[in-house]
């Protein structure tokens, strides 16, 4: 009785370091989501943006390929430039997270838009959002800040 729990425990063992040698495979895509963060809308707005920084700690490349939340009927990676004084806001199908790459969304530069909300986004709300990796697969994004209001209407 005594061997048979001395074998139970050498398996438990080996179990838990073999998982952990799986989790640290060379080559294994790991994307860590971190600063998840959107601004407040005004009622009756019908867009907002949503702010992340993508880390991918792997040896090989990935693609964000889309994005859900039940707040809006869809959802989009927009980039923004500006030409002559113009902005100009254009839609990305993906986006490309290189090896040990970070990828930031940030105001006045690439966003994720939500577009047809179905309510507004107001301070101090999170909300669920689900991004879609082309290796990753789907990651459940949690909002470690809430939603913030937008600095420019306090003048900021």
């Amino acid at each position: 009785m005594k061997n048979a729990g001395q074998v139970i425990s050498v398996l438990l063992l080996a179990l838990v370091f073999s998982a952990q040698l799986h989790a640290q495979t060379p080559g294994q895509n790991i994307i860590i989501v971190e600063r998840l963060w959107a601004r407040a809308t005004p009622a009756g707005a019908k867009t907002g943006a949503v702010y992340v920084t993508l880390i991918n700690n792997g040896s090989t490349g990935d693609r964000l390929l889309g994005a859900t939340t039940p707040m809006a009927d869809k959802v989009q990676f927009h980039s923004a430039s500006e030409e002559n004084g113009v902005s100009r806001m254009r839609e990305m199908r993906t986006v490309e997270v290189a090896p040990g790459a970070t990828v930031s969304f940030n105001p006045g530069d690439m966003h994720i838009m939500v577009v047809g909300l179905k309510q507004p986004l107001k301070e101090g709300q999170s909300f669920p959002l689900t991004l879609t990796f082309e290796k990753a697969g789907k990651e459940d994004a949690a909002f470690r800040e809430s939603v913030r209001m937008r600095l420019e209407a306090l003048g900021g």
